[in-house]
């Protein structure tokens, strides 16, 4: 299929994808609980003649059509919403109180049905050079992701080769930002349940003082982090809650934190719960609390395939009015990482900021996308199996 092809397929089909997006969009589901979406997912390639699979949880989709004798590609989108309220006043808003598409899951879901029915046609004609796999992957917002269940699922065998977007509001819709190597960073997560003896605030010397522990974990946890890391890795350690007692005037007996820790090098990544352990029994010793600690691995680097971002930077300089951006690594977790411990892959970044008022972030309540980024997106993904593979 030739790039004119390419826009003739969006100039008649753009607007279902559009429709897909607003429709995905107003009734988001939240991780493990995607059935609706999965549902709709089902039809529709059902509808054009594909024979998509439910994966075993009962939510998530693989469709595979194509050549049976070619190297099989794999292309992911993920389904779940997040439990963030909607404040876009848009008029296909969220109708699910409390959970929005504040991530982009959305428009995944609607390029990835795009340039499946796309490359299906070119299936048909007898142009696909190689087999496609549709991945939707259902839990992605939640730690270690829906991936794990994908791949248990026998999602990836069989593939030589796979390709996802993830929207991206700091990059201007009609780019796509590419960067060979680490893309996203691993993300764990770190609780640590505190426990004292309590007691009265005007006596601290007489039991343990549970809030000046918790306080000096807080601050003392990132800092020697911070000096017994390489800098270079892109380590950073953060809080995201802290709770503990309600009188101003009782030392309480228990406290917990909650936060998070990433790094952009899978080798640090790797000694990362070793020395968050070490660290927090050493900072708490000489304070009298006992503390337990949950460390819960997340996620490895996004590290992208030099091959594959090539694939993805002729697909883009093929589009036309799209342009191919250098793009940073971003703290970010991402279970696409995952699929890349298997095979050869690349995730890109589908700018979709209008270009007008603020840059409205990822999971933020008025989190939204220029529509125009979904046509791009679909090129994208298509145009990089169209392509063929590069030596």
């Amino acid at each position: 299929m030739s790039l004119p092809a390419i826009d003739a397929w969006l100039a008649d089909n753009l607007h279902r994808v559009v429709t897909w997006r607003r429709e995905i969009h107003a009734e988001p589901e939240l991780s493990k609980a995607e059935y609706a979406t999965t549902a709709k997912v089902v039809a529709i390639l059902a509808a054009a003649g594909l024979t998509p699979q439910i994966l075993p949880t009962g939510t998530g989709v693989v469709c595979d059509f194509g050549p049976v004798d070619a190297p099989r590609i794999g292309l992911r989108c993920d389904l779940d919403g997040l439990p963030v309220p909607e404040q876009t006043g848009l008029p296909f808003t969220s109708r699910v109180e409390g959970v929005s598409h504040s991530c982009g899951h959305d428009a995944h879901t609607a390029i990835l049905l795009g340039a499946g029915l796309l490359l299906a046609e070119a299936a048909d004609r007898g142009e696909l050079p190689f087999g496609v796999r549709l991945l939707f992957q259902a839990a992605e917002e939640v730690m270690p992701g829906g991936a794990l269940d994908a791949i248990d699922a026998g999602a990836m065998d069989g593939l030589t080769r796979i390709f996802a977007l993830h929207c991206d509001p700091h990059l201007a819709a009609g780019t796509v930002g590419l960067r060979a190597g680490a893309l996203t960073s691993a993300a764990d997560r770190v609780e640590v349940h505190l426990r004292g003896p309590g007691g009265h605030s005007s006596r601290p010397h007489l039991t343990a003082d549970l809030v000046y522990a918790m306080g000096t974990v807080i601050t003392g946890l990132p800092g020697i982090l911070s000096r017994r890391v390489d800098p270079r890795s892109g380590t950073v350690m953060a809080w995201g809650a802290a709770h503990s007692g309600d009188a101003p005037n009782a030392i309480p007996q228990e406290g917990r934190l909650r936060g998070t820790v990433r790094t952009g090098d899978r080798d640090v990544w790797q000694d990362l719960e070793p020395l968050v352990r070490s660290t927090i029994g050493q900072l708490v010793a000489p304070l009298g609390v006992t503390y337990d600690l949950t460390y819960v691995r997340g996620v490895p680097p996004v590290v992208n395939d030099e091959t594959s971002i090539a694939m993805l930077r002729r697909s883009v300089e093929a589009i036309g009015p799209a342009a191919a951006v250098d793009t940073p690594q971003s703290p970010g977790g991402e279970d696409f990482a995952w699929y890349l411990e298997s095979v050869p892959g690349a995730m890109a970044r589908l700018g979709v900021w209008s270009g007008v008022g603020p840059r409205c972030d990822l999971h933020a309540p008025d989190f939204d996308i220029d529509e125009r980024a979904l046509g791009i997106g679909v090129a994208t993904l298509a145009g990089a199996v169209l392509g063929g593979e590069l030596d």
